[in-house]
């Protein structure tokens, strides 16, 4: 037991949620919809596929990016031994 709350204050707070279930989501959801209203809405869940979209992008970018370099320096490997 001892070594459970040694280790537990080392684990940061929001490691401690845990998984969102349905009707923590619906809460969520309700919650989000009296924030910003039914009119606002749309506009919000746009906003947010959009910035989610530029993210893939530039993750996929960077991604290809790193395996580029890295077949370059295989292939510079190959030729000189």
């Amino acid at each position: 037991m001892f070594v459970y709350t040694v280790f537990a204050s080392l684990i940061p707070r929001f490691l401690l949620i845990g998984p969102l279930g349905w009707s923590e989501l619906l809460i969520i959801l309700f919650l989000v919809l009296i924030f910003f209203g039914p009119r606002r809405l749309p506009e919000v869940a746009e906003a947010i596929g959009k910035s989610m979209r530029k993210f893939k992008k530039a993750s996929r970018e960077v991604k290809d990016e790193i395996e580029s370099s890295t077949s370059e320096i295989s292939e510079g490997e190959d030729k000189q031994g």
